[in-house]
């Protein structure tokens, strides 16, 4: 009986993954375009840095801390104006994916800033000394520095993002999450909601062995 209810959910479980993998695309990519360039920003115009500026470093730090500080949970609730100014609409993974980008920001932001403070200060101060402009230092050292660690951050955030999507299931997101509250939890079907974890498992074991190897195969040291 278990085997024949599980082949019965299986076009809602295709359903929901499916959603579940779309909000994490747009959420990782946005983090990506956004947070990258942030976690330059906080790392070149810290003190001692080429772009020192204190007072950009604190705004953007502050913003971003703002954010981080926030539980997922409330923020979904907190964006539903914005999520609505965007897309129209407050539940499916659409509108979900606007909650969980701003979440995946600053959490992107950090971890890259974190990367650049792993390379040796001596690169940066030979780069200098040579004339490199700020804009090829951050191209041509930081970056490619930085790869690998960047590589494992983005396998973080892509597991964080998939824990997101499954919260923003609670308020009609969609996806898995989704999936596990209204047969799972609501109608205390047990073999759903273990089904549901088993799933979002395995696929959080997939994305860290795919990141793994695709960052030891950047890292050049």
């Amino acid at each position: 009986m278990v085997i024949d209810h599980i082949i019965e959910m299986l076009p809602d479980l295709n359903k929901a993954f499916f959603e579940t993998i779309y909000m994490v695309g747009i959420s990782l990519l946005v983090a990506i375009l956004i947070g990258l360039p942030l976690g330059v920003i906080l790392f070149v115009t810290d003190e001692g840095m080429f772009l020192k500026n204190k007072f950009v470093k604190t705004i953007v730090g502050f913003l971003i801390n703002l954010i981080r500080s926030i539980p997922f949970i409330i923020l979904l609730v907190l964006l539903i104006p914005f999520t609505m100014l965007i897309v129209g609409k407050v539940i499916g993974p659409t509108a979900a994916s606007v909650s969980i980008s701003v979440a995946a920001i600053p959490f992107f932001a950090r971890i890259v800033e974190t990367a650049f403070r792993e390379i040796d200060k001596g690169v940066i101060e030979a780069s200098i000394s040579v004339g490199a402009t700020p804009w090829m230092i951050i191209k041509d050292v930081l970056i490619p520095e930085a790869k690998s660690s960047i590589i494992q951050g983005v396998t973080l955030t892509t597991i964080s993002l998939v824990a997101y999507s499954a919260m923003a299931g609670v308020v009609g997101g969609g996806g898995i999450g989704d999936l596990a509250i209204r047969y799972g939890y609501y109608r205390y079907d047990t073999v759903i909601m273990f089904t549901t974890v088993l799933v979002l498992i395995v696929l959080v074991q997939l994305i860290q062995l795919l990141g793994d190897r695709w960052a030891k195969h950047a890292d050049k040291r």
